[in-house]
């Protein structure tokens, strides 16, 4: 992401208007829009009040990522219910199709039965609930998978 968008977005996220913005550091609306659209950019002096002005640190302001933000904030906000209500499968296999299709072709009980006991083996070992047994299960996985791909 570039840095007039971090900037635009990390003011957003302030609730802050660039006039707002600009009266707080001294310039014009016109140089905050300068800044956030990329035809300037702002000096350090400058860069590290918006920064506290948006209650960042500047690597935080710099290395604004939205993306994450936004998905972080939404997980937050997502209660219990609503997480129970939605088919993550459907959801996920939109984007990989896989999740969808693999049912036709995969003893499906063979692969349920060992992780299972996987899942038990976690929940014994470590006094995990059943929550927890999976989703240490479920980041064990996505180490392999992290591991495989860097091979």
């Amino acid at each position: 992401m570039r840095l007039g968008n971090r900037l635009f977005y990390a003011r957003k996220k302030s609730g802050l208007s660039q006039e707002a913005v600009a009266e707080k550091l001294g310039v014009s609306r016109q140089t905050i829009s300068k800044w956030e659209s990329d035809e300037t950019i702002p000096d350090i002096y400058q860069s590290k009040k918006m920064a506290k002005l948006y209650h960042k640190t500047l690597d935080e302001l710099i290395e604004f990522d939205v993306d994450l933000d936004e998905i972080q904030e939404i997980i937050d906000k997502t209660d219990e219910k609503a997480t129970k209500a939605i088919d993550w499968t459907s959801v996920w296999g939109k984007k990989y199709p896989v999740l969808i299709q693999y049912k036709e072709g995969i003893n499906v009980p063979n692969y349920a039965r060992r992780l299972n006991l996987m899942l038990k083996e976690l929940k014994q070992e470590y006094h995990y609930n059943e929550r927890d047994a999976f989703l240490v299960l479920k980041d064990i996985l996505y180490q392999v998978w992290k591991i495989r791909k860097e091979n």
